[in-house]
């Protein structure tokens, strides 16, 4: 029996519990019950852990022991040899390649070693439904220190030195923000904050919500109070259904603590707060549109000035942070702001949450400090690309982001360094790309995406992405032309000049990047009618090698368009007529044969049909290459 407590802190993040994280759950309960050791281990579901990449995750506290790609199976096991007998199962850890010889602890692990956890400090060590949990973890101390001890001014003041800054793209300072508003005349004024966190492959501000929700209603209830707001809105996208339950849940707790509601505290503070569901238009990201949603009216941007914290929500000042901005304030206000400024940059102060996706071995949500550069996130804590492929490229910023090319590997990671690249820092999507990946096509993707969000009110985005979309599809397709890319290049900066909101002026940066880094890939689709990194299926072809083909029958029983031919024994040809190009027979040949090749630029061998199969018996090769 266990001569202490032991806590599993299973992740319930999302994505853990699409893998199975609460069916892992009941398991782990019934199994710890079955052996009489609820008393003596509990099981804690708590948010994101952050390492997604092996989820569903368990950590076991104090003993800091990882367990990664669990599932239901694994549980009686673990338990009985884990919780009875104390033996780790090393099967089921994460075992980073330079601890082999011992049982890693968290502390081991690459992949969390370079973070610096300010926003997500409890990530992975709370339970996020209980309120009891964060403020054991001296939760809404700041909150007690501002209605007790500071005034509006102080605050605002605070926030000011501390140097922080809008983490939902723009990077405007916050305290200059909180100013603006406090200053004008109009009652009453609003504080929202913004979750409307549409980019691809980006999940911060869900997973922050999911992970820790008091954080955000501590910050922006401060917010509220430096501004003199009464009225407050969390707007969230309606996919995020667990971010909702946990906001919602820490909202009816804070009230009933009296952290929420009237007299806060038994102060002369009261503040209300409502969430406010979107119906995921990724325009709503942008202040005003966000606003007009609230409204009730159509998503769309209008003319600024005068800006939200002057004329906002139905036309009162109002202020707009992102979720992650307002989950900084609580820490800033705690520990000050020569704390908060003395982390990161000269001007980009404290840490930045990023989800790392794409082409890398550790994908998960990480929290580092400003300053940090992409080889240190890529290699260290990524733990680099996959299959020992070299890395292309990383775009940051989401879809109106840049793609930032191989050779800047040693850019820090601040406002102003990914402005002079032609990226931006966004909310925080960074998705990494490989030798394998085609720029032009990567580019047509980000624009596809930003075209289909386009509100269409200014003819600059509407007009001007169709444009580039066409332009890109047409080059992909192997119709591109001399004169393209110029076309390409002056159209993006007239669409970044013209354009009314962020969306239209920053959605040109993937094409602008990319022509920028990465010309000669333009030039090959144009010129060579070939795609380097054989993703253009226009541009593309298979073809079985007759050589190396064993008439195994595999991709011709697996191709969907029967567009491949031969018998057992009888070499297989691609019909190039029929082929959909799907790439089935490239992905089910065994690597060791190896026989069916891409092809792009060249033109595809011609093999005949009815060849037999060479092959070697007692070490001399056998010629039966006759034709039938």
């Amino acid at each position: 029996m266990p001569a202490r407590r032991i806590e599993l802190m299973l992740c319930t993040g999302t994505g853990c519990v699409a893998g199975g994280a609460l069916r892992i759950k009941e398991a782990l309960e019934a199994e710890l019950a079955r052996h009489g050791l609820p008393d003596e281990v509990s099981v804690v579901p708590t948010g994101c852990n952050g390492f997604c990449g092996q989820g569903p995750l368990l950590v076991v506290l104090p003993d800091q022991i990882f367990y990664g790609w669990l599932k239901t199976d694994d549980i009686p096991f673990l338990v009985q040899e884990h919780f009875l007998k104390g033996r780790p199962v090393q099967r089921l850890m994460f075992m980073p390649p330079e601890k082999k010889e011992r049982i890693p602890l968290l502390g081991d692990i690459p992949f969390f070693k370079k973070q610096m956890l300010l926003v997500l400090r409890n990530k992975g060590v709370i339970d996020p439904e209980k309120i009891e949990d964060y403020i054991a973890r001296d939760g809404y101390v700041a909150l007690e220190k501002v209605l007790t001890t500071l005034t509006p001014f102080d605050v605002i003041e605070e926030i000011t030195r501390s140097g922080l800054r809008g983490r939902g793209g723009a990077g405007f300072p916050t305290g200059v923000k909180w100013k603006v508003c406090r200053s004008e005349k109009k009652i009453p004024k609003y504080i929202i904050g913004n979750c409307d966190e549409g980019d691809p492959g980006a999940y911060m501000d869900r997973s922050l919500l999911e992970s820790d929700p008091h954080s955000l209603v501590e910050g922006i209830t401060i917010a509220a109070y430096a501004i003199g707001a009464s009225q407050g809105f969390v707007y969230v996208r309606t996919e995020y259904p667990l971010a909702i339950q946990r906001l919602r849940g820490a909202i009816i707790q804070a009230n009933e603590y009296g952290l929420l509601g009237e007299r806060i505290l038994g102060s002369n503070f009261s503040f209300n707060l409502e969430i406010r569901e979107g119906s995921g238009a990724f325009v709503c990201g942008e202040e005003t549109s966000l606003i007009h949603s609230i409204e009730g009216g159509s998503p769309e941007p209008r003319q600024r000035p005068p800006f939200p914290a002057q004329v906002g929500l139905w036309g009162c000042p109002t202020v707009i942070n992102n979720v992650e901005t307002l989950a900084n304030v609580p820490q800033i206000i705690s520990r000050g702001a020569d704390w908060f400024a003395g982390i990161g940059t000269e001007t980009s102060k404290g840490t930045k949450i990023f989800s790392l996706v794409g082409k890398i071995n550790n994908t998960g949500l990480i929290e580092v400090p400003m300053g940090i550069t992409l080889r240190e996130i890529i290699n260290d804590i990524g733990g680099g690309i996959p299959g020992g492929k070299q890395l292309k490229a990383v775009q940051t910023g989401g879809p109106s982001g840049g793609c930032i090319p191989n050779s800047h590997i040693d850019l820090p990671i601040d406002y102003e360094s990914l402005k002079e690249v032609g990226s931006m820092m966004g909310s925080g999507g960074m998705i990494v790309m490989d030798e394998d990946t085609c720029m032009v096509d990567v580019s047509k993707f980000f624009v596809q995406f930003t075209n289909d969000e386009s509100c269409g009110k200014c003819s600059a985005c509407r007009d001007g992405s169709d444009a580039l979309l066409e332009v890109l599809t047409r080059i992909t397709e192997g119709e591109g032309r001399e004169g393209d890319v110029e076309f390409l290049e002056e159209l993006g900066a007239a669409v970044k000049d013209a354009s009314m909101c962020g969306l239209g002026t920053t959605l040109p940066n993937p094409v602008l990047t990319t022509i920028r880094y990465f010309r000669d890939e333009y030039d090959a689709h144009i010129k060579e009618k070939r795609c380097p990194a054989k993703v253009c299926k226009s541009l593309t072809a298979y073809w079985i090698d007759p050589k190396l083909c064993q008439a195994c029958l595999i991709c011709m029983r697996e191709c969907p368009g029967q567009s491949i031919y031969g018998e057992k024994n009888i070499i297989h040809v691609i019909d190039q007529g029929k082929c959909t190009k799907c790439g089935v027979c490239f992905d089910v040949c065994p690597p060791n044969f190896d026989a069916v090749k891409k092809l792009s630029g060249v033109p595809v061998p011609s093999v005949e049909r009815g060849i037999k199969v060479e092959r070697k018996k007692r070490g001399k090769p056998e010629q039966e290459q006759v034709h039938a």
